[in-house]
């Protein structure tokens, strides 16, 4: 490896205002190790896909990403299907794929480990769904169909709907702990309707699923022991209920590593999982690596040999 550019979001985590010193550091020891790195900052929403694509074009022999798990996902919708590999410098709130590969969470420390990473071909989850817009003329909507790979997890109904409602000011300012409030919000605002999700021919209902590929959900709750990134499959955590109480009862027992061990809280594994509201007229989102995906119906699927992803 020769050529790298490193991709960063300058606002994201907790201290942005120290992130132009980390990444010049980080950049620095990087060309120590003796790449040629570009820097490549973001300024816009979907921007880092963008640079993801055209460090590709441009002959990039690496690509660091270095910001939150949406900065992360943007860049490797940007790379996947190549065979660029994809290195991790964390600089966001969660983290979850750092904390999987047991990563250091400061961007400068990461970057003295690279010259231990090696290439790990790995698998995609891959999200697909129908969206309407609207058309440009008189004529009737136009229905578009979307996809979007992603990396550690999938969120469908009461996760992706607090990412929905969160206030990007509660966001920057407060990080995890302003999600936590939302979820409390939401927790009494919701109405927690319930979907389908068929998996390999399996079908379960649940008004909250989650369709891991990494093991750990937000950074550090440990919701599925059984997911392997490196492994081509799907682990999906299901939680039926749409009382409230049984809710607190989920969010404890999750904090415990125990939700496994509740009578209505599964635990499957598949390559596909088909998920549907049981009322159509319901809305029912998703996110995707923490961020707002689309709404269900949607496919979720398991993409082989997708990205070469650096790591221990």
């Amino acid at each position: 490896m020769k050529k790298g550019t490193l991709i960063y979001n300058p606002v994201a985590g907790r201290r942005p205002g120290r992130r132009e010193h980390e990444i010049h550091a980080a950049a620095a020891v990087l060309r120590q190790a003796g790449l040629e790195i570009e820097l490549a900052p973001t300024e816009r929403v979907d921007m880092a896909h963008e640079l993801a694509q055209a460090a590709v074009a441009n002959g990039a022999d690496v690509v660091f990403a270095c910001g939150g798990d949406g900065t992360i996902n943007e860049v490797i919708n940007g790379l996947a299907p190549s065979h660029v590999p994809l290195g991790i410098l964390p600089g966001g709130t969660a983290n979850i794929l750092a904390h999987e590969l047991r990563l250091p969470l400061n961007p400068v420390r990461a970057a003295r480990e690279f010259a231990r990473w090696k290439p790990h071909r790995i698998a995609l989850g891959r999200a697909r769904w129908t969206e309407t817009q609207a058309a440009t003329t008189a004529a009737s909507a136009v229905a578009q169909t979307c996809t979007r790979y992603y990396i550690s997890v999938a969120g469908v109904g009461y996760d992706a709907h607090i990412v929905y409602t969160l206030s990007p000011w509660l966001k920057k300012n407060f990080g995890v702990a302003g999600y936590v409030v939302e979820a409390l919000r939401q927790f009494v605002l919701y109405s927690y309707p319930r979907f389908s999700c068929r998996m390999d021919g399996l079908e379960k209902q649940g008004t909250f699923a989650v369709i891991h590929r990494t093991r750990l959900y937000a950074g550090w709750l440990h919701m599925a022991p059984t997911a392997d990134l490196f492994a081509p499959h799907f682990a999906v955590c299901s939680f039926p209920s749409r009382s409230r109480p049984r809710y607190l009862l989920y969010a404890l027992a999750v904090l415990a590593r125990q939700h496994l061990r509740l009578r209505d809280v599964s635990l499957d594994h598949c390559n596909e999982a088909v998920c549907s509201p049981i009322d159509s007229s319901e809305t029912i989102r998703f996110e995707l690596d923490g961020e707002l995906g689309g709404a269900l119906p949607a496919t979720f699927e398991i993409v082989p040999d997708a990205l070469t992803l650096l790591g221990p």
